[in-house]
């Protein structure tokens, strides 16, 4: 149960509904346990009327007997369809209390892990898969729900009902009770001793179930790669394996859920025989009348739910603290990226402030920055420096996996360094507000990325208060306007998951126009024009030279562009910079710019 204290403080929050819903369930039952004393009290009746019915046998006065014997059952008739109607009125309420209060803290408690996750540092997705972030948010919170909900309201039912009914049957007969609830010592034992069986099982059943939604997610996502390597037979055995896996555990747990179910049955049973033997002999001696052994009959019949759904009650908390543990895991991991303590309660400037096109361009500055990656060791930028000014421009060449990709990757804060620091306008980026550093650089990642929405709202996701005119513009700059506007819907064509229904090219463009839209005071570009062709390549740059002519830029590429002055191109390798200076300069060392760029003239690739 330790996991489940952290639902405390949604239980103080909803205090009023929760409070109120215990209240209901205990009024409830109270309704409940007085219907067997009613009906007690009329078969009393009839055993004792039944006499004096037969005494006036033959007289006229006996049909006056039957009528008022009559009238007498029908009051107490009435009765008891009054306290049902009044218990089952309760009962709507608890449920409009205890069950919505649920549904309110599944929703809090969802929310909650997603805000969570959207806050964690890029190292944790990429140590954790997709599908088991899935399926905490989802599956594991849903479980949690049972408990709060049906858990919690039968178990509280329960414990009234069994307070009010024991209460009740000991006001009759001391003896009549104790012998009729003698199985509950049993009942117990058998709930301990199963429960942790069950625990021990669902935990692992929610792992299985995170990594088969991992699987699915990840055959589905690279589709194409599954089909074009003819692997559907060898991934669908695998899904078969691991699906077959999580059918074994989840039937080993049904196969122990299901001895609670016989066994409860067999206990109530038990305890009805009890009653009705001991009962007779306790009517033999005068203690109890016929009338209390139909009342501990249906006291001890209106307990066989309660008491078989503990079983169930068991199983939904065991259940539920299984999920539970694994949500508080992964709230339980702190984000390595994180704003200052001074600026971690303040609010976030308005965007409108950060867009303003008068604001003071930003400098730049790496000072002896050095980096490994946190999750694989590899070493990426060794002792990194360079100074860009105000409104300068920068491209950062090299060959692949030579660090270029990491600096943007730390200049966003998607890492921290290792060693050095990086300075925006003088200041430690790690000591600035972390959501209005990113808001001033307009990204565009080596892996593009799409939503599966309109490509409008696609481009309008750098800035969603954007007017459509913008957007149009914007994707004019980037070259793509005149493709968006021949789909078949236009700018409201909506593209598949991560825009898979759009070539790479055009995906690139489109989140060219995404960062463009933004305004930002930093353009940071790394190798987006990979998949374009150089006509359109050529078109993009002399938009760019226009739209960044007044922001400090970092152009990540393979590729020289000529159509773009640079202030200062740098060339990585192994992640060291190994030349600096400017295109003439560059050209001068008779370098890896000087080979790349003699390559690319050749093939006449100039750009």
């Amino acid at each position: 149960m330790q996991h489940l204290f952290f639902l405390n403080k949604f239980f103080y929050q909803y205090r009023r509904r929760f409070l109120l819903g215990i209240l209901f369930i205990f009024i409830s039952n109270y309704f409940q346990a007085l219907q067997p004393q009613m009906i007690r009290q009329a078969l009393d009746l009839v055993v004792e009327n039944i006499a004096l019915y037969r005494i006036y046998d033959g007289f006229e006065v006996q049909k006056q007997v039957f009528s008022h014997f009559g009238k007498v059952l029908l009051y107490f008739g009435v009765v008891v369809l009054v306290l049902a109607l009044l218990m089952g009125f309760f009962l709507f309420l608890v449920r409009q209390t205890i069950i919505v209060m649920s549904r309110l803290i599944e929703y809090d408690l969802r929310k909650e892990i997603f805000q969570h996750y959207e806050n964690l540092h890029l190292a944790f997705y990429k140590k954790n898969a997709t599908g088991d972030l899935m399926a905490r948010v989802m599956e594991d919170v849903s479980k949690v729900r049972m408990y709060i909900g049906p858990a919690i309201l039968y178990g509280i039912n329960l414990a009234s009902l069994f307070t009010l009914v024991i209460i009740s049957m000991l006001r009759v007969n001391v003896t009549l009770t104790l012998w009729s609830l003698l199985p509950l010592p049993i009942l117990s034992v058998s709930i301990y001793y199963v429960s942790s069986l069950i625990n021990r099982n669902s935990t692992k059943i929610q792992q299985q179930l995170s990594k088969l939604t991992s699987v699915s997610q990840e055959v589905f996502s690279g589709i194409r790669v599954v089909k074009s390597y003819v692997q559907e037979a060898p991934m669908g055995q695998y899904f078969k394996e691991e699906s077959q896996a999580y059918m074994d555990k989840s039937l080993r747990l049904a196969r122990v859920d299901s001895l609670f179910h016989p066994t409860m049955l067999v206990l109530i049973g038990l305890s009805t025989i009890i009653t009705v033997y001991v009962g007779g002999l306790e009517v033999a001696k005068g203690n109890v009348t016929t009338g209390n052994i139909a009342e501990f009959i249906i006291y001890v019949n209106m307990l066989t739910w309660p008491v078989t759904s503990l079983g169930w009650i068991s199983s939904l908390i065991q259940q539920a603290a299984a999920s539970q543990k694994r949500i508080n895991e992964f709230l339980g991991t702190a984000s390595e990226i994180v704003s200052p303590q001074s600026t971690v309660h303040s609010p976030q400037p308005p965007q409108s402030a950060i867009r303003n096109p008068q604001s003071a361009i930003p400098s730049i500055q790496f000072q002896s920055v050095s980096f490994t990656y946190p999750d694989t060791g590899i070493v990426a930028l060794r002792n990194i420096s360079f100074e860009l000014k105000a409104g300068q421009k920068m491209a950062i060449i090299g060959r692949t996996g030579c660090g270029k990709s990491t600096i943007a990757e730390l200049l966003v804060r998607l890492y921290d360094v290792t060693e050095g620091q990086i300075l925006v306008d003088g200041l430690d980026i790690r000591q600035q507000n972390l959501a209005a550093l990113r808001q001033r650089i307009g990204y565009v990642p080596q892996d593009v990325f799409l939503f599966s929405d309109t490509v409008s709202n696609n481009v309008r996701f750098g800035r969603p208060d954007a007017s459509q005119e913008e957007v149009e513009l914007f994707t004019k700059h980037a070259a793509i306007y005149e493709e968006i506007a021949g789909l078949p819907e236009g700018f409201e064509t909506v593209v598949g998951e991560r825009g898979v229904t759009l070539s790479g090219g055009q995906k690139q463009r489109v989140s060219i126009a995404r960062a463009l839209i933004k305004r930002p005071d930093i353009v940071l570009l790394d190798d987006c024009l990979s998949a374009v062709d150089v006509n359109t390549e050529k078109r993009i740059l002399g938009y760019l030279a226009n739209d960044i002519a007044d922001k400090t830029a970092i152009i990540i590429t393979h590729r020289i562009y000529s159509l773009i002055e640079f202030d200062k191109i740098i060339v990585l390798d192994d992640g060291c910079i190994v030349e600096e200076g400017t295109h003439s300069e560059l050209l001068g060392n008779k370098g890896y710019y000087w080979e790349q760029f003699e390559k690319q003239r050749v093939e006449g690739l100039e750009v």
